[in-house]
């Protein structure tokens, strides 16, 4: 037996979880399918930054709507999803670099965003005095922040289920097919139906896409992290750097997480990553370089998680050029999770109004495939 549903979402990400929520919002009562369980994966093991800050200019609108949900993030989630806003600093670490930052902070005033402002060397000291005296300037959003990306993952998911949503974990999403007007997807021995179908399968969803007629340039990669023991406190703001690889912030109890890109080997189909430790060498001595604080502490662990990184580095977002009813959201490129609240209450919006005024056609999978559908929503 077929049930039907109002909406089939294909991944438990901080994605597919939002945009569970934000549909239930809007009145639907959404299917969220997740093979593992929500934020097994590059949802709940990333860094928890909270970003505007250095972002492509096609995300940025998409960003910025995202911001305002972060700010009220508990009156939607019953959570505060132990979000801090004490601003993101990224470090020019010479003159060339902060050349770069210059002429970055003045495209984007020129585009009308004003939420990159560059700073000189006295007002870098101010917001992070122990960064080396060498460092000329760089440039803070002072909005942003971080958050802990496993309790917001799991904050969304349980709030949409709580509106409604039904959740199934454990269980992968098969069969895909459209027929009769309707997505059917296969979930253990249940068939689900529905006329929407949301591919937010993160490392998976290239896949979804491709057998459904829209292969997209789309990798599999897992991000390092790795965590510190106990310093004295020396920083608030999240750090990222202009040229070298390399994102850290410190909790409230001394330890410092250090992220930046570098990446581990994912084995996809096993669940499994291998730790890549010469380059997570090179990520703890970039930080004891600028930061002669860290010169004492060690390394307590180190792991990565599984996602997708797009050829261009920008999401897949929005509907299908090929299919009625299907939408995409992957491939956020190690900088997603600041993207979720805000893409799920998007992605809501060009579900069941057909359009959104916060511009994300730019991340259209179009831009792969050009369109065949007939009146195609525009947004």
């Amino acid at each position: 037996m077929t049930k039907n549903v109002d909406a089939i979402v294909v991944g438990g990400g901080i994605h597919g979880c939002s945009t569970a929520l934000h549909l239930c919002l809007a009145g639907m009562k959404p299917m969220l399918i997740e093979k593992d369980y929500a934020g097994r994966h590059a949802s709940g093991v990333n860094a928890g930054g909270v970003r505007q800050l250095a972002r492509h200019i096609p995300e940025i609108p998409l960003s910025i709507r995202s911001m305002g949900i972060w700010e009220k993030v508990a009156e939607l989630v019953d959570d505060d999803c132990s979000f801090e806003s004490h601003g993101q600093v990224l470090v020019a670490e010479n003159e060339e670099e902060l050349a770069v930052c210059r002429a970055r902070v003045a495209e984007l005033n020129g585009l009308g965003f004003t939420h990159e402002e560059l700073i000189d060397a006295a007002e870098l000291r101010r917001l992070v005095p122990a960064v080396a005296e060498t460092c000329p300037g760089g440039v803070v959003s002072r909005r942003d922040g971080a958050a802990n990306p496993a309790q917001t993952t799991t904050a969304f998911r349980r709030k949409a289920e709580r509106l409604g949503a039904t959740v199934r974990e454990g269980v992968a999403a098969n069969n895909i097919r459209y027929r009769d007007g309707r997505w059917h997807v296969e979930v253990g021995s249940d068939t689900f139906a529905a006329p929407v179908l949301v591919n937010a399968a993160g490392a998976w969803a290239g896949k979804i896409a491709a057998d459904l007629g829209e292969p997209v340039p789309v990798e599999t990669v897992a991000p390092m992290l790795m965590i510190t023991s106990r310093v004295p406190h020396f920083i608030d703001p999240v750090v990222i750097l202009r040229g070298r690889k390399l994102s850290f912030k410190q909790f409230v109890n001394g330890t410092v997480l250090i992220g930046g890109g570098h990446l581990a080997t994912p084995y996809q189909d096993r669940n499994e990553t291998v730790l890549d430790w010469k380059s997570l060498a090179t990520s703890a001595q970039t930080v004891f370089e600028l930061f002669p604080v860290m010169r004492s502490a060690t390394i307590v662990r180190a792991w990565a998680g599984i996602e997708a990184k797009m050829k261009d580095d920008i999401p897949v977002f929005g509907p299908s050029s090929r299919h009625q009813g299907l939408y995409h959201q992957f491939g956020f490129s190690l900088h997603g999770f600041q993207l979720g609240p805000g893409a799920g209450a998007v992605m809501a919006e060009l579900i069941v109004n057909g359009g959104t005024q916060t511009r994300v056609s730019d991340l259209g999978i179009d831009r792969f495939h050009p369109s065949t559908l007939q009146n195609k929503r525009t947004s």
